[in-house]
C-alpha cells in the first residue's frame, strides 16, 4: 500500500468519526442537505456527502472495518489505477442510488461504497488476470460475498438501502471494466519475434544440411 493512499484511509477514518460527532453534537435536519434524496436536484449534492454520513454509531462501526480492509486491498496494487477507480465508484455509486432509490426517503452511509469496492476487486481480478489481483479477488469473495444478499430488496431490513447496496455493486462492475491486462512493451515484442524467426531459419538451414535427409544439399 503506497504512502499516500495510507493517509488517505487514515484520514478517511478519522472524518467518517468526526463527521458523526458532529451530527450528534448538532442532530435534527441540519444535515439533511448533505444525503441522497433520490431525483432532486438538491439531493445531488448527497452524491459527494453522504458516504460520510451515518444514522448511529452501530451504522458507522458496522462499516468502518470493510471499508478499511477494502481501501488498503485497492490502495495495495497500482494496477487498479486506485484513485481514479475510487473517484469513479464514489461518483457512480451515488448517481446510482440517486437515480433508482425510493424517493422521499434519505440515503446515507458507505455502504454503497463498500459494495462498488467488493464488486470491483472482484471483477478486476479477472480483467488484470495477475496473480495478485486474482488473489485479492478470492479472500474478498470469501470475506464479502455474502454482502451481495444486501442489494436484494426483499432480503433486507426495513430503512436499510438496498438501492444503494445494488447500485454500489453495479458502479464496481462498470468501473473494473476500464481495466486490461498488462501490455507487452513493443520493443521486446518485436525481439521476441526476431529471435523466433531466427531460430526457425536455423532449423530450417540445418535441415536442409542434414546427410541423411533424401534430397538434401550442402549450404
Amino acid at each position: 500500500m503506497d504512502g499516500r493512499g495510507l493517509k488517505f484511509t487514515a484520514v478517511l477514518a478519522a472524518g467518517l468519526y468526526g463527521v458523526h460527532l458532529a451530527e450528534v453534537a448538532l442532530p435534527g435536519t441540519i444535515w439533511s442537505w448533505a444525503g441522497i434524496l433520490p431525483r432532486t436536484a438538491s439531493g445531488l449534492v448527497g452524491v459527494l456527502f453522504a458516504p460520510l454520513l451515518h444514522g448511529s454509531w452501530s451504522h458507522l462501526m458496522v462499516n468502518t472495518g470493510p471499508l478499511l480492509v477494502l481501501l488498503a486491498l485497492l490502495f495495495m496494487n497500482p494496477r487498479y489505477r486506485p484513485w481514479s477507480s475510487l473517484a469513479w465508484l464514489w461518483l457512480l455509486s451515488g448517481l446510482g442510488t440517486w437515480l433508482i432509490g425510493r424517493g422521499g426517503t434519505m440515503h446515507i452511509g458507505a455502504s454503497g461504497l463498500i459494495y462498488a469496492l467488493v464488486a470491483f476487486l472482484i471483477v478486476a481480478g479477472w480483467r488484470l488476470r495477475q496473480w495478485l489481483a486474482l488473489l485479492v479477488a478470492a479472500v474478498v469473495v470469501v470475506f464479502y460475498g455474502g454482502l451481495f444478499l444486501g442489494a436484494i430488496p426483499w432480503l433486507v431490513e426495513r430503512g436499510v438501502s438496498w438501492e444503494g447496496h445494488l447500485m454500489g455493486a453495479v458502479a464496481g462492475i462498470a468501473v473494473a471494466t476500464r481495466l486490461r491486462p498488462p501490455q507487452p512493451d513493443p520493443v521486446e515484442l518485436v525481439a521476441q519475434r526476431a529471435l523466433a524467426e531466427a531460430e526457425r531459419l536455423e532449423k530450417l538451414a540445418v535441415e536442409l544440411n542434414d546427410p541423411a535427409r533424401p534430397g538434401a544439399r550442402r549450404l
